[in-house]
């Protein structure tokens, strides 16, 4: 046998050994994975009742009211089917502004509320979509009243 295969076997219990105490160390006790360190996991409250009494909860506005909001959401992304000469100008520009507006407000009252933010954010995205396909039709249309009159010019030019 050559002397460095004798050297490796000599030196395997030593790597096991080593090995076994790097594994130990880091090795977290079985079944404290995710218990948290902050309170004890048997005498928190159910979800139900920490919703129904939180400043945020069930029994609040700061809940129902993005709930209700998006119903506008859903109104607005309705509304991509319907042709762009349909659309109010005036009414998207508005649920944009609210939109924007409303989701930086909700980030610095207090409590913030995130679900308000959300679904303030995802308005004032439908209604840039929405300004965004009334100003192109409303470019369009300029450009194809633009090309009548340079023919009508051109065809009264020519009789």
């Amino acid at each position: 046998m050559s002397p460095t295969g004798n050297m490796f076997r000599a030196s395997r219990p030593a790597f096991r050994s080593a090995n076994q105490f790097f594994s130990s160390s880091f090795r977290r006790p079985a079944g404290r994975r995710f218990q948290s360190t902050a309170s004890d996991s048997t005498t928190q409250e159910p979800w139900l009742k920490r919703m129904w009494n939180s400043p945020i909860g069930l029994k609040t506005v700061h809940f129902w009211a993005p709930v209700m909001k998006w119903g506008l959401v859903l109104a607005g992304i309705s509304d991509f089917a319907r042709p762009a000469e349909n659309l109010s100008l005036t009414q998207n520009a508005a649920l944009t502004a609210t939109g924007i507006i409303w989701t930086r407000w909700c980030l610095i009252i207090k409590p913030k509320n995130y679900l308000l933010a959300a679904v303030n954010f995802f308005l004032g995205m439908v209604g840039i979509v929405q300004v965004s396909r009334i100003m192109l039709y409303r470019q369009s249309q300029k450009a194809l009243e633009e090309k009548a009159v340079e023919e009508t010019k051109k065809e009264a030019i020519q009789a």
